[in-house]
């Protein structure tokens, strides 16, 4: 009987914290990585993802995290993130601030640091911590131009990198209105006319074929390497999962909420949740205790 009670109370405290939607880092990232799954399957427009993104979104990150929040708490950390996103890209835009790729930091001098943040209040909080998910606000929320790729990473990255970037859906809507505006200036131009005879336009559009057919192979390419990969990181990932070390931990017997969240931010390591699995359950408590610890120091 007690034990059903402990149980119960166990359960109640879940939920009330579900229902707080505390944030961690791991569990930002993780929302973050879903995010970016969906802009690269062309469900996000006009910097909004549509229904059935944020449905996705929903289900993917209970199965990946076993915490059931509702949309409109993801939808409330999505706007933190969005002015996460525009406070570092500001920061970055000023010429006396570098970006650290390797730790996600931002480096700058004490006294440039001082000066921002007199104007800038909100810029504290990036200079202590940094924002190790910018790759993945950078893909979430620049503009469709960049193919979600903010140019102080594009530059960390080298400007000859023979990998090519995840390409946004294709519109032509631009390039439309660029040649009717084209034509209606040139319109009486004798080269313009010379140009635009049969022989021409239609070499002209054997060209542009030729180059749309490398362009969509090219994606192919990209798309299938990218499942492979995604497919490989999500067989590994699955033998020991967060969802199943947060599943352990619910039901472990003298865990109390400090040590609980503590061990959420552990559990972003795949080494320590493959540690923690492997475990016997009567030595899993005395190993979380030392490894949070020592974490805290």
């Amino acid at each position: 009987m007690a034990g059903h009670v402990t149980r119960s109370r166990r359960l109640e405290t879940q939920q009330q914290e579900q229902s707080r939607a505390r944030w961690t880092t791991p569990l930002t990232k993780i929302l973050a990585k879903v995010m970016v799954d969906q802009v690269h399957d062309g469900n996000k427009h006009n910097n909004l993802f549509n229904k059935k993104a944020w449905k996705y979104i929903c289900d993917e990150f209970y199965s990946k995290t076993g915490l059931k929040w509702d949309k409109e708490q993801l939808k409330n950390r999505f706007s933190v993130m969005r002015r996460q996103y525009t406070t570092v890209k500001s920061i970055l835009d000023q010429r006396d601030f570098t970006w650290d790729d390797a730790t996600g930091s931002i480096t700058a001098n004490d006294e440039t640091w001082d000066e921002y943040i007199k104007k800038h209040p909100d810029a504290e909080t990036v200079k202590s911590s940094g924002c190790p998910i910018f790759k993945e606000l950078c893909t979430i929320f620049s503009e469709p131009a960049t193919n979600g790729k903010h140019e102080y990473l594009a530059a960390s990255e080298g400007e000859h990198s023979s990998r090519l970037p995840r390409p946004e859906p294709l519109s032509t809507h631009h390039e439309e209105s660029s040649s009717d505006s084209q034509d209606e200036d040139d319109a009486n131009d004798p080269e313009t006319i010379q140009a635009t005879t049969p022989t021409a336009a239609s070499n002209r559009k054997r060209g542009r074929k030729g180059i749309d057919d490398a362009i969509a192979e090219a994606v192919l390419e990209m798309a299938a390497a990218s499942r492979m990969r995604a497919a490989a990181i999500e067989q590994y990932n699955a033998r020991y999962s967060l969802a199943d070390c947060i599943r352990d931990l619910d039901l472990m017997q003298g865990v109390d909420q400090q040590l609980y969240f503590a061990a959420l931010d552990l559990f972003n390591e795949p080494n320590a949740r493959e540690v923690f699995l492997s475990l016997k359950k009567d030595k899993r408590l005395t190993w979380l205790r030392g490894k949070c610890a020592i974490a805290s120091i």
